[in-house]
Order: C-alpha cells, then sequence, then structure tokens
C-alpha cells in the first residue's frame, strides 16, 4: 500500500512539475509576441519587463501572495482567520515538497497575469511602473481573486466555475490592462488631434509570430496541467484522478485554439480581403484564452464555437478600443485576454456537457463572478496608475519616448546594425589604383542601400582597401514607389522606405573604386536599390593630433 501510494505521489508532482515549466517556458513567448509588435527602439524595454515581471512577480507572490490566497479563501469560504497557518504553509509546510511544488504552480499563473498588463502599455512606461503594478498584480489582485474560487472562497462556495483562468488571469489581466492603458495615455503620435488613429506597425511579424506559436505549446500546461492530479488511491488500488477527464482538455484546448485562427482570420479577411498574418496570431490565442475556463466540461462542439467567437470578436472589440475608447492598446491585450476570457468564463452554463442545476441560475453565479473579478482588477489598476501619474511614476518623459525606451531607459540598442551584418575586416595596407584623384584632394562618397545589402558592401569596400566607413539607419523616398502596408487589419501608406546610409571618406583610395564597389554590393537589380553621390571636402581635421587635409584622412 504504501509503495503504491508513494508511486502514485511521485506521479503526480512530476507531472506537476512539468506542467509548471511549460507555463514558465510561456514567459518567452510574452517576450517575443510583444517585441515582435513594439518599434525597434522599444525592444529591449519590452525584454527587460519581461524578466521584472518574472523576479518581482515570484518574489512577491512567495513573500505574499500565496498566503493572502489561502487566507481570502479562508475567510470568504467560511473558515477562520489563520494569518501565521497561512503564512507557514508558505514558508514552512509540514509536507514541504508537495506544498512548494503546488506553490510554484500558482507563481508561475501569477506572473502570467501580470505579463498579460505589459503588451497594452508599451513604448511608454516606465520601468518602475512595471516593477510596481507587477508586485500588486502578483502580491494583491490575483491572489484576492485566487481565494474566491481556486482556494475555496466565496464564489467558489457559490458554484463558480472558472477551470484555468479566464477569469481569474486572463480577464483580470486584461481588465487591468485595459485601466492602465487608458490612464497612462496614448503612445505620442498616436492619435491626430481630432482623435483619428495613426497606425504604428510593430517592428517584426516574425517575432510575433514566434511568440505565438510558444505560448500555444506552454497553454497545454496551463488548461492540461491544470489537470494536476494524475492518479488517486481507492480502496487500496491506483485509479485515475483528475486525468479521467483530460482527454477532454487537451481536444477542447486545441479545437479552440484552431478554431480561434479561423475566426480572427475570416472577419479579417471579410473586412480587408487580406488575410492579416497577426490577427491570425492574435485568434489563435484568443481562442485558447476563450476556452481555458470551461476547458474541463465543455463538449467539443462548444469548444469550437468558443473558438470561432473568440476569433471574430478580435478585430471587433480591437476597433472598438482604438476607434471608440481611443485606448492605445499596443498588442491588443483586451480582445485577446479580456474580452475573450469573460466571454468563455460566461458561457459556462451552455457549453458544458452536462451541468447540476439549473443553466440559469449558474450563468447568473458566472455573471456575478464575473463581476467581482472585474470591479477587483479595474479598481486596484485605477487607483495604482492614479497615484503613479501624480508622483511622475508611470510615463516617460517625451524626449525619452520620442529617443526610443532602450537607449534612454537601459543605454543598450537592440539592433546596433539595424540587422544581421557580417563583421568585415579591413586587410592591411592595399594597394592603390591607377586613375585615381590628385593625392591632394578628398572627398565623400555617400551612399544610401538596402539595409540588408550593408554586409555585401562592407565586403566590397573592404576588397577596394577604403578603410573609412560610417552607416546611419535612415528613410526617405526616391523613384521607388509606395505602397500599402497593413498592421492588424489597417491600412497605411508606406512612402518612406527604411535604408542605410553609408559615408566614405577617401583620399588615397581612387573615388571610382569606392563607388564601384558600392554599386557591386549593393545592386539587386530592383527599384529602391539605392543611389551614390559624391561631394567634396573643402578640409579635414584630425581631432586627436591637430593634423589637417590628406594626413587628417
Amino acid at each position: 500500500m504504501s509503495d503504491l501510494s508513494t508511486v502514485m505521489t511521485g506521479v503526480n508532482l512530476v507531472w506537476l512539475l512539468l506542467a509548471t515549466f511549460l507555463i514558465f517556458f510561456m514567459k518567452a513567448g510574452f517576450a517575443m509576441l510583444e517585441a515582435g509588435q513594439v518599434r525597434a527602439k522599444n525592444v529591449a524595454n519590452q525584454l527587460t519587463q519581461t524578466i521584472i515581471t518574472l523576479v518581482v512577480g515570484l518574489i512577491v507572490y512567495f513573500a505574499v501572495g500565496a498566503a493572502i490566497a489561502a487566507i481570502v479563501g479562508e475567510v470568504t469560504g467560511g473558515g477562520a482567520l489563520d494569518v501565521a497557518g497561512a503564512f507557514g504553509g508558505v514558508y514552512a509546510p509540514a509536507n514541504e515538497t508537495g506544498a512548494w511544488t503546488h506553490w510554484l504552480f500558482g507563481g508561475v499563473f501569477a506572473i502570467a497575469a501580470a505579463n498579460v498588463v505589459s503588451g497594452a502599455v508599451a513604448g511608454r512606461t516606465r520601468p518602475r511602473m512595471y516593477v510596481v503594478y507587477t508586485a500588486v498584480i502578483a502580491g494583491v489582485v490575483y491572489p484576492i481573486a485566487d481565494g474566491l474560487v481556486w482556494s475555496g472562497g466565496w464564489l467558489a462556495q457559490l458554484g463558480f466555475h472558472d477551470f484555468a483562468g479566464g477569469a481569474i488571469v486572463h480577464g483580470l489581466g486584461g481588465v487591468s490592462a485595459l485601466v492602465g492603458a487608458y490612464l497612462i495615455g496614448p503612445r505620442s503620435g498616436r492619435y491626430d488631434a481630432d482623435g483619428t488613429p495613426n497606425v504604428m506597425p510593430g517592428h517584426s511579424i516574425t517575432l510575433a509570430v514566434l511568440g505565438t506559436l510558444i505560448l500555444c505549446f506552454g497553454w497545454y500546461g496551463f488548461n492540461v496541467g491544470t489537470a494536476a492530479s494524475v492518479f488517486a488511491m481507492n480502496g487500496g488500488h491506483i485509479v485515475l484522478d483528475n486525468f479521467t477527464y483530460v482527454g477532454r482538455v487537451a481536444l477542447d484546448t486545441t479545437l479552440g485554439m484552431a478554431f480561434g485562427g479561423v475566426g480572427a482570420g475570416a472577419l479579417a479577411w471579410y473586412r480587408t480581403r487580406k488575410l492579416d498574418t497577426l490577427y491570425l496570431a492574435n485568434g489563435l490565442l484568443a481562442g485558447l484564452v476563450c476556452v481555458t475556463p470551461v476547458a474541463d466540461v465543455a463538449s467539443w462542439p462548444g469548444a469550437i464555437v468558443l473558438g470561432l467567437i473568440a476569433g471574430a470578436q478580435l478585430p471587433i472589440v480591437f476597433d472598438v478600443v482604438e476607434h471608440r475608447l481611443h485606448v492605445d492598446d499596443v498588442c491588443a491585450v483586451f480582445p485577446v485576454h479580456g474580452t475573450a476570457g469573460i466571454i468563455g468564463t460566461l458561457a459556462f452554463p451552455f457549453v458544458a456537457a452536462s451541468i447540476d442545476g439549473s443553466r440559469f441560475a449558474a450563468f447568473g453565479v458566472q455573471v456575478l463572478g464575473v463581476a467581482v473579478v472585474c470591479a477587483l482588477s479595474a479598481g486596484v489598476t485605477a487607483v495604482l496608475f492614479t497615484i503613479a501619474r501624480g508622483v511622475n511614476w508611470a510615463r516617460v518623459d517625451s524626449e525619452s519616448e520620442y529617443e526610443g525606451l532602450d537607449v534612454t531607459m537601459h543605454g543598450v540598442e537592440t539592433y546596433p546594425e539595424f540587422g544581421e551584418h557580417d563583421t568585415v575586416s579591413i586587410p592591411d595596407g592595399g594597394t592603390v589604383a591607377d586613375g585615381g584623384r590628385p593625392a591632394s584632394d578628398i572627398e565623400l562618397v555617400m551612399a544610401y542601400i538596402r539595409p540588408d545589402k550593408l554586409g555585401d558592401v562592407k565586403a566590397e569596400l573592404a576588397e577596394v582597401g577604403a578603410p573609412s566607413l560610417t552607416v546611419t539607419d535612415v528613410s526617405g523616398r526616391g523613384s521607388q514607389p509606395a505602397s500599402t502596408g497593413q498592421w492588424r487589419g489597417e491600412e497605411y501608406v508606406v512612402d518612406l522606405h527604411q535604408k542605410v546610409k553609408v559615408e566614405c571618406v577617401v583620399a588615397d583610395t581612387p573615388t571610382d573604386d569606392v563607388v564601384d564597389a558600392i554599386c557591386e554590393g549593393a545592386k539587386t537589380g530592383n527599384k529602391g536599390d539605392g543611389k551614390v553621390f559624391v561631394l567634396p571636402v573643402s578640409a579635414a581635421t584630425q581631432i586627436r593630433t591637430g593634423k589637417t587635409g590628406l594626413e587628417a584622412v
């Protein structure tokens, strides 16, 4: 008997830890998804906030969050107040292995709820504000919601159903994101004076889709992992415990995800006649969020319907948030997490394969539970961001926002050379070809080229022995025609194209050789390859030595 019990306990703990690690890996998904949807100048800031949420969230949840959840569950569920026992259950539990494993499982849920917010307030929020709101959400707001439901509190006593966090994690985070983004205000230039929104595309669809797929993978830890107990003892025999319905959870999760993509993609196609990549990716997540609260009970047709609804509402709700409410939700957090989580939670009585009692009465309980969680999240977030604005802790100054948070807040550039380019060593010496200008002349060769051709141009310049090189990231237009871009369903005109400006001051090396080298490295044969200009340099001075003219170069 004891041997069987040990095996059962070991398997249950291994499964719970595996699910925990999957959820933890979702941090990489959040990081990539958000990094891809912000501008290049704010990528490092967004990655930093992911780390901040991880570090601060886990520390605060360990310090107070888990105990608060236990206290709220006891008090509102009809038990006695035992503060010492709640904190002791975290720091010195009777069964350390089991208790601390369950603590970690709760901790990754807490940091997920906090991480939801960051995508909405990206591009203009101070790093210290990330610290503050992460501490409040992971240490207070999420634990209270957890206590009311998962820790046996008041809503649980009423019969409120939220299997894996449709309301407690995603609805809570989505509402907090909407309130925070409203109070902190839109990014500079996001809206015209008359309220017309301007499209601000993120810098990398690649990262956004990668982040989406990582989150989809980790979501099986969220949903399937919540069926946390594999085995149980029954009459001296090991039997399946929560794994009796794990197949339903896995199927519903997968169907909700897939049909969320279908719903978002179909509506985006209907509105723009284009299959919008970002809406398709966001639709996968909205479908997952929507099925999360009911994955343990929903019939498979119900999961399909929820996925379609969650995906289809995404463009509609984002349009309302952007155009009606004038809230700058950078990563579409509210429609992906907020409304999708709320819809799925409210749908419980209608999609459950079976239910005890009246479905109408169950719907009333779901409405009450969602209202309580949303009010808790919105109220605390409103107070927090209002105070933070008052003491100038919420938003960066306009100059820092213009320059980019990567440099001004963190002192780094995510893309110091504007993309992947090979480092080319300039060979020692170099033969000067015949037929150059007189040795006393100095000229500036200035070229505008495609960013992806910089590596080739550097290699060609090295071959002709041109040691001087200055590179600048610029945008402009010449003969290359304007094009139409689309970002989350909205079209915008691209008439300023990203280019790299290359400058070479030449003296000994023949100018024609330098021009030919640039043309050879930059040419693709298509419009937009760029141009090369040659300008005379009337004087040059080396700052260190004071040498002038040719010697300075």
